[in-house]
């Protein structure tokens, strides 16, 4: 399942960007506003890469992903896309971002599960 969830999240990530520097992207059912759309995606990365690399350090996660909105946010300034840029759409997938890593933190506190400690970089156990 892990492994399914792990391809699941590079298509996404290609679908948000493509959908992000489009010039005239279509138009999604019942038209919700730019920052609905960011905080969508960016919801729903944040899930698959969750669920994908459980054992993965948050930060590390939360980086990756409001670094993805930053990109998105820089090619959006290219003038020859027509699109805009703007530190708002950032704000809002960093928003989603936090919202669901909190969220995943209070359920894992709930259900007495802990994130796993990360593995010495040397490769030798912290046990003496």
């Amino acid at each position: 399942m892990r492994r399914a969830l792990r391809l699941a999240f590079w298509p996404a990530v290609l679908f948000t960007f493509v959908m992000a520097v489009l010039p005239h992207p279509p138009q999604l059912p019942g038209q919700p506003i730019d920052k609905v759309q960011h905080i969508l995606a960016f919801t729903v990365l944040t899930a698959l890469a969750v669920a994908g690399w459980p054992g993965a350090a948050r930060w590390r996660l939360f980086l990756g992903l409001s670094g993805f909105g930053v990109l998105i946010e820089i090619v959006q300034a290219i003038p020859a896309l027509h699109r805009s840029a703007d530190w708002r759409d950032w704000l809002a997938d960093t928003a989603a971002i936090l919202a669901v890593l909190v969220f995943v933190a209070l359920v894992e506190r709930l259900r007495g599960v802990a994130q796993p400690a990360a593995a010495p970089r040397n490769g030798m156990s912290r046990r003496p």
